[in-house]
C-alpha cells in the first residue's frame, strides 16, 4: 500500500512502501567469511546460549528467592542459596531442564568447534574483503578483550598496514611495498569498530582517502589495524613498540612522523605517546605533529548512559541479571566513559562501577605540535557568554564540543591546545569527520609546509 503525503500546495507526493533490506546470501556470506571466521562465531554462538540460558535462570532464581522470603525456612528449602548459585534448586525439574540445555550446548558447541579446526588449517589462504573486515572490527570493537582472552579467531591483533595489506617491519619489504616511500610518515588512526579500510570513501566530490591525499604534503601514509575492544592503555602500549619497530625498519631518514587520528584512536595515541615517553623510545622525538578528529579526551556521553542504565538494573533484585547484557561491552567502550589513556585509570577497579572520574589528569606530549578538531551538528556553537546550545553539547551526535577541544572545569584536566590548533567543523556528525573536504582542507593548512611542526 502506498503511503501519501500532502505539501503545502495540497499536492500530493506517492511514496513507495519500505523494502525490507536483502539479507545476503549463504554464498555471499561464504565469499566473505573465512573457516577461522566461522569457527569463531560457533564459540560466540555457544557461549552467547549459555549466556542467554544462565541470565534466564538467575532472573528466576531471583524470583524463587523474592516469593520464598516470606515464608521462612519452609521457603528456602526450595531455593538454592549456595554462594554464587542463581537460587534455581538444581535437584528440582526446573534445575535440571536448565542443566540439560547448557550440556547440550556445550557439547554440540564442543563438536562444531572441533570440527571447524581441523577444516580452517588446510584452507588455502584467502583474500579478506571490506565487508569481512567490517564485520571484524565491529566486533572486536564490542566484544575485542572478550575474544582475546577465549582465544578466539576473530580477535584483531594489532599490526600497521597499507591497503588492507599488514606491512612486514624490514628495510626491503617496506621499499617494496610502499612504492614512493619519502622521510615523512603518516601514521593514521582509526576509532572504536572501525579499521584501516573506513579512511577511504566515496564522496560526491570523488574519494576521500586523507592518507593517500597528504602525500601532496610529501608524507608517505600507513594505516593502523587494532582491537578496538581492549583498554586503551593496552592498546597504547602495543601502538608504542610498534612505532618503535617502524622507525627502525623505515628505509628512508625519517624526517618527522605525524600522527592522525579519529575518535578513541585519539586516546591511543596519547597513551602511546605516555608509553614511549616512560620506556624511553625513540620515535617519540621523531613526533612532530598530532591531530585528533572527534576524540573524547574527557569522555562519551553514550558510555556514560550505558554504566546509568546498569545501575539502574543492578539496584533492584528480580532486574539484577539484565544488568550483565550492558557488561557484554568491551574495556575500549568502558574507557570511553571518562577518557582513560592509563593503566592506573582501570586498574584494581570495577569498571562497571559508577562514580566519579578517578583518572590521572595526562597533559598532551611535549614538544609536539598538537591539533583538535571538534564537530558541531548545528550551524555553529554558541558564542562566548552565551548559554551553550544543546547542539554544542550534542557535538557530533557522540562527542560533545568540551571533550573533543580537550576542555575541563578542573584546570589539571584542561589539554592546552593553542587556539590557533582547535577548529570547529559545523553541521557535521562524528563519522562524517573521516571524509570532509572541509576537514581535510584544515588539515592541509595545518601540516603544510607554512604550518607543520610549529612547535
Amino acid at each position: 500500500m502506498d503511503v501519501r503525503l500532502a505539501g503545502r500546495d495540497n499536492a500530493c507526493m506517492t511514496i513507495p512502501p519500505p523494502r525490507r533490506p536483502r539479507l545476503p546470501s549463504l554464498n555471499e556470506l561464504r565469499s566473505h567469511l573465512h573457516a577461522s571466521d566461522i569457527q569463531g562465531l560457533a564459540q560466540l554462538a555457544t557461549r552467547g546460549t549459555l549466556g542467554i540460558t544462565e541470565l534466564v535462570e538467575k532472573v528466576q532464581g531471583n524470583v524463587y528467592k523474592t516469593v520464598a522470603a516470606p515464608f521462612g525456612p519452609a521457603g528456602q528449602r526450595f531455593v538454592d542459596r549456595t554462594a554464587g548459585a542463581s537460587g534455581v534448586n538444581k535437584r528440582g525439574i526446573t534445575g535440571l531442564v536448565y542443566g540439560a540445555v547448557k550440556g547440550i550446548t556445550r557439547l554440540t558447541g564442543g563438536t562444531v568447534e572441533a570440527v571447524l579446526s581441523r577444516v580452517a588449517p588446510r584452507e588455502s589462504p584467502q583474500a579478506s574483503s571490506p565487508q569481512r573486515e567490517a564485520l571484524l572490527s565491529a566486533l572486536n570493537g564490542v566484544l575485542g578483550d572478550q575474544l582475546l582472552d577465549t582465544a578466539n579467531p576473530l580477535a584483531i591483533s594489532m599490526s600497521l598496514r597499507h591497503e588492507g595489506q599488514t606491512l612486514l617491519l624490514d628495510k626491503a619489504a617496506l621499499a617494496r611495498q610502499l612504492p614512493g616511500i619519502t622521510g615523512k610518515i603518516l601514521v593514521l588512526v582509526h576509532g572504536l569498530c572501525m579499521n584501516d579500510l573506513q579512511w577511504r570513501s566515496e564522496t560526491p566530490v570523488g574519494v576521500q582517502d586523507y592518507g593517500q591525499q597528504a602525500r601532496e604534503l610529501g608524507y608517505t601514509p600507513v594505516y593502523l589495524h587494532y582491537n578496538t575492544g581492549l583498554h586503551t592503555s593496552v592498546n597504547g602500549g602495543q601502538f608504542a613498540a610498534l612505532l618503535e619497530a617502524l622507525l627502525q625498519a623505515w628505509p628512508q631518514p625519517v624526517e618527522e612522523l605525524t600522527l592522525l587520528t579519529h575518535s578513541m584512536g585519539g586516546l591511543v595515541a596519547r597513551s602511546a605517546c605516555h608509553s614511549a615517553a616512560s620506556r624511553e623510545l625513540h620515535w617519540l622525538g621523531r613526533l612532530r605533529n598530532l591531530v585528533f578528529l572527534g576524540t573524547p579526551h574527557h569522555g562519551a556521553p553514550l558510555e556514560k548512559v550505558g554504566n546509568w542504565v546498569d545501575t539502574v538494573l543492578g539496584s533492584n533484585p528480580v532486574t539484577r541479571p539484565f544488568a550483565q547484557i550492558g557488561q557484554i561491552r568491551s574495556a575500549g567502550i568502558t574507557d570511553l566513559r571518562h577518557g582513560n589513556v592509563l593503566p592506573a585509570d582501570w586498574q584494581d577497579m570495577d569498571r562497571f562501577a559508577s562514580g566519579v572520574d578517578a583518572r590521572q589528569p595526562l597533559a598532551l606530549p611535549d614538544g609536539v605540535a598538537c591539533f583538535a578538531v571538534a564537530a558541531t551538528l548545528g550551524a555553529a556553537p554558541a558564542a562566548a557568554g552565551q548559554e551553550r546550545k544543546i547542539d554544542e553539547v550534542l557535538g557530533d551526535g557522540l562527542v560533545p564540543l568540551s571533550s573533543a577541544l580537550g576542555q575541563h572545569t578542573e584546570p589539571a584536566r584542561q589539554l592546552a591546545f593553542p587556539p590557533d590548533r582547535q577548529w570547529i567543523a559545523v553541521e557535521t556528525g562524528h563519522m562524517a569527520l573521516l571524509h570532509s573536504p572541509a576537514v581535510y582542507g584544515q588539515l592541509k593548512r595545518w601540516l603544510g609546509s607554512d604550518g607543520a611542526s610549529a612547535t
